[in-house]
C-alpha cells in the first residue's frame, strides 16, 4: 500500500509538460521579443510579432519601426515613396532603440521613447487625432513591446483604437498601422480585437490591389492564425489555401516566399491531430527548397520535424531538428538569441528525453541557459524557465542535488521580478518540496508545500486545480513525517473532491487517490465508510479491466479478419481484385462491422449498469 501513497503522476506530469512545452507564437518574418516582466505560472516562452513597413508622405518626429527583412511579406502597399523622410526617420528612432536594449542600456530606451509619447501626447491634447498621430503611437507600442512593458502597450493599443476608428478608409498609412495593430494585440492575447484589425486592413488592401494582391498575405496570415487559435479551422485552412495561390500566382511555385503560409498550414493540420495530412504541404514546401542553404530550409525541415514526431518517428524527427539547428545557424536566418531558436531547441531536447537519451537533451537545456545569460544577463526572469528545465532534467537522472542547486536559482531569479505571493514562484517551489522529499529533507519539503498551498488558495481559490496539486505533494510529505491519520485522511477528501470536479468521477487521478483514502480508512478502522470506497474501486477497476479486454478483442477480430481478406483477396493490398470474390469482401465486411456494433451495444449496456452501482456508491462515500 505504499506506493499508493506517492504523489500523484498528474502534478509531475503537468509539471514536467509545463517546463517542456513552451508556447510560442510566431506568425511574422520580423520577431519581436515580449519580455512579459512577470512570469505566468506555467512560464511560457515570450510570443513573437510581424510588423510590415508603412510609407507616408509627412513628415513628423524621431520615431521608428523595427528593421524589417526584404522580403513580400514586409513590403508596403503604397506604392508611392514620397514619405523617404518620414520613413527614415521612422526607421532610425527604432535603430536606436533597439541598439539602446540590445546594449542593455534600456533605460536610455525607455527615456526615447517616453520623450516621443510626451511630444505626441501634447498633440492629442491639441485635438489632433489624425494617421499621423496614430504612426507615431504604433512604433512607441512597438518599442514598448520589444521592452516588455505589457500594460503600456495596452494603453496606446486603446488610444489608437479610438482614433483609427474615426479615421477614414483611404489614409495612407492605415493599413500598416492596423496589421501592426492586429500582432500587437495578438501578442497580448486579445484575439478578438486582433482580428478585427486585420479584417478592416484586409478590406482597405483588397479594395486599394484587388483580391489576388500580394500585400493581402499579412494580414491573410494573422486572421488564419486567430482563427486557428478558437477553433474555426476550416476557415482558417481556407485562408491559408488562398494564401498559398496568391503567392503561387505572383512569385511562381518556387517561391521561397510560401514558406510561412505552407509552414502555417502544416502546423494547423498538426494541431488537428492530423500529421498525414500535415506532410503533404510541409514536404511539398520542403521539397521546393532542398538543397539551399537559406534559413527557411531550416524552418521547413523544423516543420517536417514536428510531422515525423507526430507520426511517432522519433529518430528521424531527431535527425531533422539538427539539420535544421544547423541550417539555421549556418546561414544566420535568425539570431542565435530568438525565440524561435530556442523553442527549436526546447523541442529536440524534450524529444531527446523522451526516447532515452537525457544527456543529449541537458546540453541542448544548457545551451539555452548559457545563450539566455550572454544575451539578457544573469538575472533577467525569463532564466527562470530555463533553470527549472534543466532540473526537470536532472530530476529524471535522479541527481536531485543538482535539481535542488537549479531549483534555488530559478526562484531566487523569479524573486526580484515578483512579490513573494505572486503564484508564479509556487511552480519552481513546489518542483523544489518535490525534490528535497526525494533527498528525504522532509522538514524542508513540507515548510515549502504549506507555503505553496497558502500563496495557491489565495490565489486561485481552495477547491481549484493548482490547490489540488499542493495537497497531493504535502500528503506525500506529511506521510514520511507520521503526521496524524485523521488529518491526512482529511486533506485526502480535499484532493479526491477538487480530482472528481477537475477530471471526472472515473478518471486515473481519481483511482489514484481513492487508493489512499481506502489505506487510510482501513488503518483507522472506518469500515463504515471503508465499504463503499472499497466497492466503488472494484467497479472502476472492472471498467477498466473490460474496457481494455473488448478493445483488445475488437482489435483482434478486425486484425485477423483484415489478414483474412488479405489472403483470400489480393487486390485489398492493391493488386487488382477479383470481381467474382466481390460479393464474399463485402460480405466479411459486413461482418466485421457489425460484430463491432453489437460488441459496442453490449458494452453501453453493461456501462449503463455500472453506472447506478457506482452512483450509489459515491452517495454512500
Amino acid at each position: 500500500m505504499a506506493t499508493a501513497l506517492l504523489p500523484s503522476p498528474s502534478f509531475t506530469d503537468r509539471m514536467n509538460y509545463a517546463c517542456f512545452h513552451p508556447n510560442l507564437n510566431s506568425m511574422a518574418c520580423f520577431p519581436i521579443h515580449f519580455e512579459h516582466p512577470k512570469c505566468d505560472v506555467k512560464l511560457h516562452v515570450v510570443p513573437c510579432l510581424s510588423i510590415a513597413r508603412p510609407q507616408s508622405s509627412r513628415v513628423c518626429s524621431k520615431i521608428v519601426l523595427p528593421i524589417m527583412s526584404d522580403t513580400l511579406l514586409d513590403s508596403s502597399s503604397h506604392p508611392l515613396n514620397t514619405a523617404n523622410d518620414f520613413e527614415k526617420h521612422l526607421q532610425g528612432l527604432f535603430d536606436e532603440v533597439k541598439t539602446l536594449i540590445s546594449t542593455g542600456k534600456k533605460s536610455d530606451a525607455i527615456d526615447l521613447l517616453q520623450a516621443n509619447y510626451q511630444a505626441v501626447e501634447e498633440q492629442l491634447d491639441a485635438g489632433f487625432l489624425g494617421i499621423e498621430e496614430v504612426a507615431i503611437l504604433d512604433i512607441i507600442a512597438l518599442g514598448y513591446i520589444a521592452l516588455g512593458n505589457s500594460k503600456m502597450v495596452e494603453s496606446l493599443l486603446d488610444t489608437m483604437s479610438k482614433i483609427v476608428d474615426c479615421l477614414k478608409d483611404d489614409e495612407m498609412l492605415l493599413d500598416s498601422v492596423l496589421i501592426h495593430m492586429g500582432s500587437m494585440y495578438s501578442s497580448l492575447e486579445k484575439s478578438e480585437k486582433s482580428m478585427l484589425m486585420y479584417q478592416r486592413a484586409l478590406k482597405i488592401l483588397e479594395d486599394l490591389h484587388g483580391r489576388h494582391s500580394i500585400f493581402l498575405v499579412t494580414p491573410l496570415l494573422g486572421l488564419a492564425k486567430h482563427l486557428g487559435s478558437v477553433g474555426r479551422a476550416a476557415e482558417a485552412v481556407e485562408i491559408y489555401q488562398r494564401v498559398i495561390t496568391i503567392v503561387e500566382s505572383s512569385h511562381g511555385a518556387d517561391s521561397l516566399d510560401l514558406v510561412l503560409p505552407l509552414s502555417g498550414f502544416g502546423n494547423l493540420l498538426l494541431s488537428q491531430g492530423k500529421p498525414n495530412d500535415a506532410e503533404i504541404p510541409i514536404l511539398n514546401l520542403y521539397s521546393r527548397l532542398h538543397g539551399e542553404t537559406d534559413g527557411r530550409t531550416g524552418m521547413a525541415l523544423c516543420s517536417l520535424a514536428h510531422v515525423k514526431c507526430a507520426q511517432g518517428n522519433a529518430e528521424e524527427a531527431i535527425h531533422l531538428y539538427r539539420k535544421a539547428l544547423q541550417v539555421i545557424r549556418d546561414s544566420r536566418y535568425v539570431a542565435l538569441d530568438d525565440n524561435i531558436m530556442e523553442k527549436m531547441r526546447l523541442d529536440l531536447a524534450e524529444l531527446l528525453h523522451i526516447v532515452g537519451r537525457g544527456n543529449e537533451g541537458r546540453e541542448l537545456l544548457e545551451e539555452c541557459l548559457v545563450i539566455t545569460e550572454k544575451f539578457k544577463g544573469k538575472d533577467h526572469p525569463s532564466l527562470a524557465t530555463h533553470f527549472i528545465n534543466l532540473a526537470t532534467s536532472y530530476s529524471f537522472s535522479k541527481n536531485y542535488v543538482e535539481a535542488e542547486r537549479l531549483l534555488r536559482m530559478s526562484l531566487r531569479v523569479m524573486m526580484k521580478s515578483v512579490g513573494p505571493d505572486d503564484p508564479s514562484i509556487t511552480f519552481p517551489m513546489l518542483h523544489l518540496a518535490v525534490t528535497l522529499f526525494n533527498l528525504r529533507r522532509d522538514k524542508e519539503a513540507e515548510k515549502l508545500a504549506i507555503e505553496v498551498l497558502r500563496i495557491r488558495e489565495t490565489a486561485f481559490g481552495k477547491e481549484s486545480l493548482p490547490v489540488g496539486e499542493a495537497l497531493d505533494c504535502l500528503v506525500s510529505i506529511q506521510t514520511r513525517l507520521g503526521e496524524g491519520d485523521d488529518e491526512l485522511l482529511e486533506l485526502l477528501k480535499r484532493v479526491l473532491r477538487i480530482q472528481e470536479k477537475e477530471f471526472g468521477y472515473e478518471s486515473e487521478e481519481v483511482m489514484i487517490t481513492l487508493k489512499k483514502v481506502l489505506f487510510y480508512l482501513d488503518k483507522l478502522g472506518k469500515k463504515q465508510e471503508k465499504f463503499p470506497v472499497q466497492r466503488r474501486l472494484s467497479v472502476l477497476r472492472d471498467k477498466l479491466t473490460f474496457v481494455i479486454a473488448f478493445v483488445g478483442l475488437i482489435y483482434t477480430a478486425m486484425l485477423n479478419n483484415s489478414h483474412y481478406l488479405a489472403k483470400t483477396y489480393p487486390g485489398i493490398n492493391g493488386d487488382d481484385c477479383n470481381v467474382g470474390n466481390e460479393k464474399y469482401y463485402i460480405g466479411d465486411a459486413l461482418w466485421c462491422i457489425i460484430s463491432t456494433v453489437l460488441g459496442l451495444t453490449s458494452y453501453a449496456f453493461w456501462v449503463k449498469g455500472t453506472a447506478k452501482t457506482s452512483d450509489n456508491s459515491q452517495g454512500s462515500s
